[in-house]
C-alpha cells in the first residue's frame, strides 16, 4: 500500500491532469454540470455493479471514474468563483467531525442504532440542516432504495416497530388488501396497493438488516443467468424459445438450477 505523502502525491496529480484537460481537451473544455450528471449516474451504477460481484480490480477502476467527476464538478465550481475542491474536502470534514461527537466530543454511545439517532439528530441542528426528517431523502433517488432511505430516517428518530416481527402482520395486511382489488380490477387502486405492498416489504428487509436493492439486483441476476441458459440450450437444439413448450422451458430452466 501506498504511503500518506504518495497518496497525496497521486491526488495532486490528477488535479493537475483534470487543469490540463479542461484547459486543452475540447470535449473536456465544454463540459457543465448538467451535461455530465448523465455520466456521473452512469458511473455510480457501474460502480455499484462492481461492489455488488466483490470484483476488487473493477472497483478500484470504477471508484477512479467517480472521483473524476467529483474533480470535474469541483474544477468547475472553481471557475464560477463559488467552491473548489478544497472547500469540498473542508466542508465533509467538518461535517464529518461535527456528526461524530462520540469520536471527537464526549459523547457517549452504545451502538450503531444510536450514533444513526444521534447523526439524524445533528442534523437537524446544523445551520443548513434539512428542515424536516425526510426532506433529506433526494427526490431523484430509485423508488426502492428511496422507500428504504425513508425508513431508515423515520426509524432513526423512534418511528418504528417494537419488535420487528411486528412488521409480518402488517405484510400479510398489505397483500391481503392487493388482492381484493385485483379482484375489483381496479387498476389505478391495485397500483396504489402494490406499491403499499413492496413499501411494508422494503419495511421488513431493514428490520432483518437486508439490503432490498441488493436482494433484487441477486434475483435480477439469478433470474438472468438462468433464462439465458435456457435460450442457449434451445439454441443449441436448433429452435426458438418460443418454439418451446413451458414445460420444455421448465426442464431446461431446472437444469441451470442444478448447474449453480
Amino acid at each position: 500500500m501506498h504511503s500518506r505523502e504518495e497518496k497525496l502525491q497521486a491526488f495532486g496529480r490528477l488535479l493537475d491532469v483534470m487543469d490540463t484537460l479542461r484547459e486543452r481537451c475540447p470535449w473536456d473544455a465544454k463540459q457543465t454540470n448538467q451535461s455530465l450528471r448523465p455520466n456521473t449516474i452512469e458511473e455510480t451504477y457501474e460502480l455499484c455493479d462492481a461492489l455488488l460481484n466483490e470484483d476488487q480490480p473493477n472497483i478500484c477502476k470504477e471508484l477512479g471514474d467517480v472521483l473524476l467527476h467529483i474533480v470535474f464538478y469541483a474544477k468547475i465550481g472553481s471557475e464560477k468563483e463559488a467552491f473548489d475542491i478544497a472547500d469540498v474536502c473542508n466542508k465533509l470534514c467538518d461535517k464529518l467531525i461535527y456528526r461524530h461527537p462520540h469520536v471527537y466530543g464526549n459523547v457517549q454511545v452504545d451502538g450503531t442504532d444510536q450514533v444513526l439517532q444521534n447523526w439524524e439528530q445533528l442534523k437537524t441542528h446544523e445551520k443548513d440542516g434539512n428542515k424536516t426528517v425526510l426532506s433529506g431523502v433526494p427526490k431523484s433517488l430509485p423508488s426502492l432504495i428511496k422507500a428504504s432511505r425513508i425508513q431508515e430516517k423515520a426509524s432513526n428518530v423512534g418511528f418504528d416497530w417494537h419488535e420487528r416481527e411486528d412488521v409480518w402482520p402488517k405484510v400479510k395486511e398489505e397483500i391481503g388488501e392487493f388482492e381484493a382489488e385485483v379482484e375489483h380490477m381496479d387498476r389505478d387502486h391495485a397500483t396504489r396497493e402494490f406499491g403499499d405492498l413492496l413499501f411494508s416489504l422494503v419495511n421488513a428487509a431493514r428490520l432483518y438488516h437486508i439490503n432490498p436493492d441488493t436482494a433484487l439486483e441477486y434475483t435480477n441476476q439469478k433470474f438472468t443467468r438462468r433464462f439465458t441458459y435456457v435460450e442457449l440450450e434451445a439454441r443449441r437444439q436448433g429452435r426458438e424459445l418460443k418454439e418451446l413448450t413451458l414445460e420444455e422451458m421448465d426442464a431446461l430452466w431446472n437444469e441451470a438450477k442444478q448447474e449453480e
